[in-house]
């Protein structure tokens, strides 16, 4: 089989081997005679990248798989823990844990493109886990220690340990970093099954507290797990000043800055789901055995849709997938969730959901190393995430609005909204294809 290549942001194409002639240092220089480029090269492979994988996927699980998992603690805070606020209210707290996780991207990302993985993943785990065991002694009905633990403290930390986790495979692997990247973005699929299973199966036992310790000693054990199998690839460089830790020059291009727009709306509807459709289940259901697992069921196929078309991307194109999964996503949302009218088609809609939506988490970060210089792909990739923060923060809450009085007219509006969202951010993604190449059947 012919080797793949890709088309870049200046229509060129580009190997996934790197060409060693035209290596250049960030001031625009040739790399230096005693650093020899050879020893930075991508290797696709052996023990060390492969490790970097195991462990970026854990932290990942630590990381967003807890907000992965926040549906389940809407659940419970709408039911028992925080009833005495509105569904509005306590949506916020899971949108801020995506905001603050994504407005640090950037800096986060820059800071791991000077100093590296050594001093970010361990102080990330320190943060994260030191919050959950705060949550853990929060009390009911005191929703300000919710906002302050899970909204705030956790996600400061968790935005330094999982950005740097998705930069780092663009350092060991150029041919399989689609593939690399789903991997890891798979670790938050896998925490998005087992946080709220471990909700549900422990709450009933030994209550809030220590079922959030155990959640704790978790992510203490798969961060001491990261620190010791993440392995940095290319050297440590001196800080930059501050007025260099973005990199603003990326949207001057335009693929990026349309490829940013699509992410943003995109993102504006894309967690609704995530959130509401444990609470869409028992309003339309009543409280089954099933209530509790929607949620578990779209992560679990969410791990397919992330790993599976990461390998099918580095064939066919990653514009070419993301651009086709988010599509097909958002008329699930209209064709499947809003005619939801049995247990098994929101099952269906689960599942089928978690798979086409994957390949969005997954995909972007390839898609941005893809056009980016690779001393700058950290900061790039983190400007991204910045950039989606704001939709991040407004979009559940606002899909929260719709539902004040939990029905299902309430619920399709919801839906509806979130569908229609959905179509205008893969149309933008789409021009984001097509800016990089006209041209249809090819590579991108």
């Amino acid at each position: 089989m012919p080797e793949a290549t890709y088309v870049n942001d200046e229509g060129s194409t580009l190997s996934p081997h790197l060409d060693l002639k035209t290596i250049k240092s960030e001031e625009g220089g040739s790399v230096p005679p005693q650093q020899n480029p050879l020893d930075y090269e991508p290797t696709d492979g052996g023990f060390k990248a492969w490790s970097t994988v195991l462990g970026a996927s854990l932290v990942g699980l630590c990381t967003f798989g807890f907000v992965n998992g926040y549906g389940a603690f809407s659940d419970y805070y709408n039911e028992t823990y925080l009833s005495d606020y509105s569904a509005t209210l306590i949506s916020m707290i899971g949108a801020l844990q995506v905001f603050l996780l994504y407005i640090f991207a950037g800096f986060s990302g820059a800071v791991f493109d000077a100093v590296g993985p050594h001093l970010l993943i361990p102080g990330s785990g320190i943060i994260v886990v030191f919050s959950i065991f705060m949550l853990s002694i929060t009390k009911p009905q005191h929703i300000w220690q919710q906002y302050l633990c899970q909204g705030v403290l956790f996600n400061v930390g968790a935005t330094f340990g999982f950005f740097p986790c998705l930069a780092i495979t663009a350092h060991w692997f150029r041919r399989k970093n689609a593939y690399t990247t789903g991997c890891v973005t798979a670790g938050p699929s896998v925490g998005g099954i087992i946080f709220p299973i471990l909700m549900h199966r422990l709450l009933p036992k030994f209550g809030f507290g220590w079922t959030i310790r155990i959640i704790g000693f978790i992510c203490l054990f798969c961060y001491i797990v990261a620190v010791i199998t993440i392995h940095p690839r290319r050297p440590t460089k001196p800080f930059p000043p501050m007025s260099r830790l973005l990199d603003f020059g990326a949207f001057k291009h335009p693929t990026y800055s349309l490829l940013a727009v699509g992410a943003w709306i995109s993102i504006f509807s894309i967690f609704n789901p995530f959130f509401y459709v444990g609470l869409y289940g028992s309003v339309a259901f009543g409280e089954s055995g099933l209530t509790s697992y929607y949620l578990a069921i779209l992560c679990a196929t969410s791990i397919v849709g992330r790993v599976g078309p990461g390998l099918i991307a580095d064939r066919l194109g990653r514009y070419n997938v993301i651009c086709t999964a988010t599509l097909i996503s958002s008329i699930l949302i209209l064709a499947v969730w809003y005619t939801s009218s049995t247990e098994g088609s929101l099952v269906a809609f689960a599942a089928l959901y978690g798979f086409t939506s994957g390949p969005f988490f997954a995909l972007l970060p390839a898609c941005v190393a893809q056009i980016s210089p690779i001393e700058r792909v950290g900061a790039r990739i983190g400007m991204m995430f910045a950039f989606m923060s704001f939709g991040a923060l407004t979009g559940t809450p606002i899909g929260g609005l719709f539902i004040r009085t939990k029905t299902i007219e309430d619920f399709h509006r919801l839906i509806l909204f979130s569908g229609i969202v959905g179509l205008g951010g893969s149309v933008v993604l789409l021009l984001a294809r097509f800016s990089l190449q006209r041209k249809i059947f090819v590579i991108v």
